[in-house]
């Protein structure tokens, strides 16, 4: 049985279609089918049931998956076990929106410019989103915000940035950060999300009940908009915001040494790793706080 074909059908159920599997695995959509069929035939079952344009796992594939998963994962892993140093193969990442403009571009120059054999396979989504997909052994590290909990005895942190928190509005508006946060159109940076739960409570420890225009967990699409003069904001302090803001006021809600409403961006790795020398090597390419 090929594990590439193992690896096809992965990505069917991951992404929900052939089509968008085909596209993620640089292959047509007959050879992605063609690759589920083999299987087919080989195990004696069906094992996606397709309906329009979707591809749902049956019950049998649903059964197989797990073994599926560990079979590709290993098979991934056999050629850092012919490389003494372990910086072969590929090492998953995953990283939120900001992270992946602010934080990465620099750390996959050093990284790949240090171990040549490290293949960096990057997987973007929300803290919430990564942090379970770390849990589930679906990815290697993640770069996220801190969660708001403490971590299991299988996960380690290690804080990257702090990030205050700050006004956004457009440089022509005056007056004080809770008159803008009152008179004018709120952006709300999502409260569900990790980072925006900070910056509503900035809200709630101010007494200030904002005219709230929309919620978005996109901070980049909140600086654009704020740019736009749709409404003002309150985010966290990220590399790459002076690039989306440069016609923004960008103003520091507290001030130093406090950090009540301080994002931070940490590095969370397993405790035990298939990979620990490549993680060592990640976590010394990043910057520390």
């Amino acid at each position: 049985m090929e594990s590439r074909y193992l690896k096809s059908l992965i990505a069917v159920v991951d992404s929900g279609s052939i089509a968008d599997a085909a596209r993620s695995e640089h292959l047509t959509a007959a050879a992605i089918s063609q690759r589920i069929q083999a299987l087919e035939r080989e195990l004696g079952c069906a094992l996606l049931s397709r309906a329009g344009h979707a591809a749902l796992p049956t019950e049998a594939c649903l059964a197989l998956l797990p073994r599926a998963r560990r079979i590709v994962r290993e098979v991934a892993l056999l050629a850092g076990d012919t490389d003494d140093e372990g910086l072969t193969g590929v090492l998953r990442i995953g990283a939120i929106s900001t992270a992946l403009t602010g934080l990465l571009p620099v750390t996959l120059r050093t990284l790949t410019a240090q171990a040549p054999g490290l293949r960096p396979s990057i997987v973007p989504g929300t803290s919430r989103g990564l942090y379970q997909a770390l849990l589930a052994g679906e990815l290697d590290a993640a770069i996220l915000v801190a969660p708001p909990f403490a971590l299991p005895r299988s996960l380690q942190a290690r804080l990257l940035q702090r990030e205050e928190l700050v006004l956004l509005a457009r440089r022509s508006l005056r007056g004080d950060i809770d008159d803008l946060l009152q008179r004018q159109a709120y952006i709300r940076y999502d409260p569900a999300a990790w980072g925006g739960r900070l910056a509503q409570r900035y809200l709630d420890d101010q007494g200030v009940r904002p005219n709230v225009l929309c919620d978005l967990d996109a901070l980049e699409t909140i600086a654009m908009l704020v740019a736009d003069g749709v409404g003002v904001s309150l985010v966290p302090h990220w590399n790459g915001l002076g690039k989306l803001a440069r016609a923004c006021r960008v103003e520091a809600v507290e001030r130093p040494p406090a950090d009540l409403y301080t994002r931070d961006i940490v590095l969370l790795t397993p405790t035990q790793s298939e990979r620990p020398t490549m993680l060592r090597a990640l976590a010394e390419a990043l910057p520390a706080a």
